[in-house]
């Protein structure tokens, strides 16, 4: 049964459900956003500012500020070991030390730990593999994005859908290749900003202030006012590097926790055409491609997430995909536990101040 349907909602009324559903992006960037934000929903910033507090401490919202965009910035890769059972916690233990894994999921399957990680170059990314390889003694299977279908987790909670973006009227779904050294064209002021807001904005009624405060107080850092802050912002988010800035809502607390990872294999020649289809499909999360690995056992070349309130409606919809839209070999990754889950984290960026 999941575990975020009933109490979590009790507690939310009609502004809070605007707050939930209505800021998960589109945040604003102005010296006082929360003036524009209780306009929105017809109350005064510092009762907005309240309730997003609120609802933070709540656990319905996991973070607050900017969603970073990895494979822009740097580099970024998903991976897997076959931890043993009895070495599980140890081996979770090596791999969440790095401030790089920003997210580790334990699965079902043979490959049982599966981690994201991001760094500000694609060598500083593979000298992490390769040190969690040689601490924990075993293969790591390096599945780097090569082509996003769709990607998106921002989704209405605030209902009784089954499925994640099942009331969502439509979606941009196209195939945007992914580079692995991807190097965002940044000044010194934006290199500062991102890593200043890496771990989230300060939840005040001036954030941006704050910010720009935090930078200009670090004697190594480049002098910063609130308007050039505000500015690098804008220009981070227009050139990909920023996805979106709003409240980052806790699926699993709010209910989507029945979350599956399918992986298939899908003939190469039919990928493109079978991805943007499959993105396209209201109850597909994230559907993206990343590489075969047949020498070390893994021959699926195209992943779906799905997410969902319940496990037997989200087995459904994965037949109904396999049946209807991906006729080919596959097999189900459900999430059993979340080992870590922050945004992704930096501790320099290429090219220095």
């Amino acid at each position: 049964m999941s575990q975020g349907t009933g109490e979590w909602r009790a507690r939310v009324d009609d502004v809070d459900a605007q707050l939930i559903d209505g800021f998960q992006s589109g945040f604003p960037v102005a010296e006082r956003p929360f003036e524009r934000v209780g306009e929105a929903l017809g109350v005064s910033a510092d009762e907005a500012l309240v309730r997003v507090q609120a609802l933070y401490d709540a656990g319905i919202f996991r973070r607050f500020g900017a969603v970073l965009n990895p494979p822009v910035i740097g580099s970024s890769t998903l991976a897997a070991v076959r931890a043993p059972e009895e070495r599980f916690d140890e081996v979770a233990e090596v791999i969440n030390g790095y401030r790089q894994v920003n997210h580790n999921y334990a699965r079902d399957h043979e490959w049982n730990m599966w981690f994201v990680v991001t760094a500000a170059s694609r060598e500083r990314r593979d000298e992490i593999l390769a040190e969690i390889g040689d601490r924990t003694g075993l293969e790591v299977l390096v599945l780097p994005m090569l082509t996003d279908y769709y990607i998106d987790l921002e989704f209405p909670v605030v209902n009784g859908d089954r499925f994640a973006r099942e009331s969502l009227q439509s979606t941009a779904v196209d195939a945007t290749r992914i580079s692995e050294s991807a190097v965002a064209d940044l000044t010194p002021l934006d290199r500062r900003v991102l890593l200043e807001i890496q771990d989230g904005f300060p939840l005040t009624a001036t954030p941006y202030w704050d910010i720009a405060a935090a930078i200009s107080a670090d004697a190594s850092a480049v002098d910063a006012d609130v308007d050039a802050v505000l500015e690098s912002i804008e220009r981070l988010r227009e050139g990909g590097c920023i996805k979106r800035i709003g409240c980052v809502v806790n699926h699993l607390v709010t209910g989507f926790d029945a979350n599956c990872m399918v992986v298939w294999d899908v003939p190469d020649d039919e990928l493109d055409a079978r991805g943007v289809a499959a993105g396209e499909l209201p109850y597909v999360t994230l559907c993206y491609h990343r590489p075969r690995r047949p020498e070390q056992g893994w021959e699926y070349n195209l992943f779906t997430m799905i997410h969902g309130r319940e496990q037997a409606a989200v087995d459904e919809k994965i037949d109904e995909l396999a049946a209807d839209h991906l006729p080919f070999g596959h097999e189900r990754l459900y999430s059993t536990a979340t080992l870590k889950q922050t945004g992704a984290q930096y501790e320099d960026l290429v090219g220095g101040d």
